[in-house]
Formats: C-alpha cells, sequence, structure tokens
C-alpha cells in the first residue's frame, strides 16, 4: 500500500476536514512510502512505537499522537526521543483525533455503543462536532448499579468512578475519553445516565443535583475500539496486516 494513497483514503473516509481539532488530523511524521504491515494503538507513546519496530511494522496509526495545541514547540527530551524512533526506523505515524471519535460506523462512540449493545445511537444534535456525545433509548430499564456492572464486565476493568442512585435507566448518553464536561448536556437532553472516561471535581456535583447516573470508565479503556476497527477496516480493504497493540494505563 502506498503510503499517500492511504493517507488520502484515510482523510476522505473519516472527513478530516469537517471539524476543528486541537492536533494536525493524518500523516504526522513521515516514514518509508510502501505500507505493508499496521501497528495500532490509542496512544503514540514510547511502548507502542518500541512494539511497532519488534513487529517490523511500516506505519504506527494511533487515537492520541502529537504537535498539540499549546505544547512546547522545542523537541528536547520525551518528544525528541519518540521522533527520533520514527525518524530512524523510518516508521510512518497516522493519527485521528476528534475525526476517530465521531465516525458513524468505525468511530470510537459507535464502537463502544456496538460493544454494549446499545440500540440504534443517535446524535446529540446540540453538541458540535456532531457525533462527539451520543444517545440511546434501552430496550429495557436497567438498575444504575447493574449499569456499571456492564461496563465492568464488557470493559474488562473496574469503573474510574460511579455516581448513581437506585434509580432504573431508560435514556442513556455517552462520550468516550475526555467528555466529562457534556454530563449538563446529557441531564438537559432527559437522559437517565451519562458514560465517559474521565471525571472532575464539579462532575459528580453535577450527576447528584441533576439525578442522572454518571460513569467514568477509564480515557483509555473506552478508546481502544475506534482505532482497533479502523485497523481491521483497512486491512479488510487493502489486504495488509494489521495488529493492534494495547499498552495499557489505568487513566
Amino acid at each position: 500500500m502506498n503510503r499517500d494513497a492511504l493517507g488520502h483514503y484515510l482523510a476522505e473516509l473519516l472527513a478530516i476536514d469537517r471539524c476543528q481539532d486541537y492536533c494536525p488530523n493524518g500523516l504526522q511524521v513521515e516514514g518509508r512510502q510502501s505500507i505493508q504491515h499496521i501497528v495500532s494503538g490509542v496512544t503514540a507513546c514510547q511502548a507502542l512505537l518500541d512494539k511497532a519496530i519488534e513487529l517490523e511494522a511500516d506505519a504506527v496509526l494511533v487515537h492520541h499522537g502529537y504537535f498539540w495545541k499549546g505544547e512546547p514547540p522545542v523537541v528536547t527530551g520525551m518528544k525528541k526521543r519518540r521522533l527520533q524512533t520514527l525518524l530512524q526506523h523510518e516508521l510512518n505515524l497516522f493519527a485521528y483525533h476528534l475525526p476517530l471519535d465521531i465516525h458513524s460506523r468505525l468511530g470510537n462512540n459507535a464502537q463502544l455503543a456496538q460493544l454494549m449493545d446499545w440500540p440504534q445511537p443517535e446524535v446529540l444534535t446540540a453538541i458540535e462536532p456532531q457525533g462527539v456525545v451520543m444517545t440511546a433509548t434501552l430496550i429495557e430499564p436497567v438498575a444504575a448499579d447493574h449499569l456499571a456492572l456492564q461496563l465492568e464486565q464488557r470493559l474488562g476493568r473496574q469503573l474510574f468512578c460511579a455516581v448513581h442512585e437506585q434509580q432504573p435507566v431508560t435514556k442513556i448518553a455517552w462520550c468516550t475519553g475526555g467528555g466529562q464536561g457534556f454530563i449538563d448536556a446529557a441531564a438537559a437532553a432527559g437522559c437517565d445516565a451519562f458514560i465517559t472516561g474521565e471525571v472532575s471535581e464539579q462532575t459528580i456535583h453535577s450527576a447528584r443535583e441533576q439525578h442522572i447516573a454518571f460513569y467514568a470508565a477509564g480515557h483509555h479503556a473506552t478508546e481502544r475500539y475506534g482505532v482497533q476497527a479502523l485497523g481491521e477496516h483497512l486491512a479488510e480493504r487493502f489486504g495488509i496486516q494489521h495488529t493492534f497493540v494495547d499498552i495499557d494505563s489505568p487513566a
């Protein structure tokens, strides 16, 4: 697979120009031109890069890449080591942030819904970009503590935080990653529960005072699935090898 052709395909598939983001989406570091093996992971940390080299990959595909707005522009320390690793080994780095969160089929929100068997996800249209917060109405109401147990079982980890009473949950909203700030929008939309990755101090009070169940299931844990689905899609479409590597993070 040609590197530039892959970049063009991903740009169209994920519609990377349809929303403003906090980082560049697409090819962030240029490596070799021919790509036969892609290693995917949530974050382009050093451990993922080292594993990609060990697996003799040609490209690394991630949700969290580099060059975030506001980060220091100098190439020193950790940033220098990461970039040096990529350049020395001619590894391509492709990164997709918000476009991967909101894709209707391969995105993190869509994949979490599929993992949890939430029916007919819909976009919460009050929030931009469209698709960053999703909602669904459960076929059968579920107890709030049982929903917590379902999340732990499907994600394979304990919840980072849970705030709920024993009220039944019928309508849920979710945003993978660091979406705790959207809890008020979920409450305003009449949702009984809101699921995201992280929690802030004020989130707890919003949940309690608006009587909406809240679950922080982990930023990393809720965003493992979009990049896997994207890598598998590329492997199936272009006949290239794909390996997902889960460098775990408790956050």
